[in-house]
């Protein structure tokens, strides 16, 4: 796919989060823990609730789903960040940086419809129980998936469409960690208020259909991504460690604290959890 005029900038350099050498080599060890643990959190809840029959149920096919989401939105940034702090030069090529760009859009709109998804199934599994499994068949759940995948996708190519024709100017610094578009538009000379009025509108659409979720027993994931998301992204980009720590909170802290707050303190997946190991280990004692 052709850039079009983005022959004087083949690449941007990112600033990070510090330029002291000891201080990246704790912040690497610290975000390295964090990935290796939001990767095997959500892949424990993939194979729990693959393996185990009782949680074969439209709550659990959507935790599922959300848990891959998850495990997708944490190799979008943290790979790139954990290489950047171990690195002198911390660059990212036009074409990587409009890919994250994508990849961001699509990881983060997809977790906002499912959440949206998962508060409707809260609300037909407490006000239509004696129809929930009619209401919410295994058809249907499928088909919720799709769409949000449909609609993620949408977005995110749309904005990377609208980006790639972006004329990019001298400046090819980027005051973050990771290529985000609130941080990419100012480094361009061309008219972007078009596309700060797109991205306003894509994220207040996200913002509707998450405001539904908060009828959930799921508010305080809501507000931790939700919140942070919508400062990050309506808030003028300033290179203060304010834009850092929304994008921290949304992108990072968020998929490792999912499935702590759906799965692993709920009693059914730690039965499932005992259950599994226990068969397993027979498995391996037979």
């Amino acid at each position: 796919m052709a850039l079009r005029n983005h022959s004087t900038i083949t690449e941007f350099i990112l600033i990070g989060l510090s330029d002291d050498p000891h201080i990246e080599a704790l912040l690497f060890v610290l975000f390295l823990g964090i990935y290796l643990l939001t990767m095997r959190e959500n892949l424990m809840i993939l194979l729990i609730i693959r393996a185990d029959s009782h949680l074969h149920t439209p709550m659990y096919f959507f935790l599922r789903n959300l848990s891959f989401v998850d495990l997708c939105f944490s190799c979008v940034t943290l790979p790139k960040l954990l290489e950047d702090l171990l690195s002198e030069e911390k660059t990212i090529s036009v074409e990587g940086c409009l890919a994250q760009v994508f990849f961001v859009f699509l990881t983060a709109g997809n977790e906002t419809c499912l959440l949206s998804v998962m508060a409707y199934d809260h609300y037909a599994a407490i006000c239509h129980l004696l129809l929930y499994g009619q209401v919410m068949s295994n058809q249907l759940c499928v088909r919720l998936v799709l769409i949000s995948w449909g609609l993620a996708s949408l977005d995110a190519v749309i904005i990377v469409l609208l980006a790639i024709n972006l004329d990019f100017c001298e400046a090819q610094t980027i005051y973050h960690y990771t290529c985000e578009l609130p941080s990419l538009l100012p480094l361009s000379c061309s008219d972007v208020s078009i596309y700060i009025d797109i991205l306003i509108c894509s994220i207040l659409l996200h913002g509707r259909s998450k405001a539904f979720s908060t009828c959930s027993s799921h508010l305080i994931a809501v507000i931790l991504f939700f919140g942070s998301g919508m400062l990050r992204y309506l808030m003028p980009p300033s290179g203060s460690s304010l834009d850092l720590l929304f994008s921290i909170q949304y992108s990072v802290i968020t998929p490792m604290l999912n499935p702590l707050i759906y799965s692993l303190k709920n009693n059914e997946v730690k039965t499932a959890v005992k259950r599994t190991l226990r068969k397993y280990r027979q498995y391996f004692m037979v």
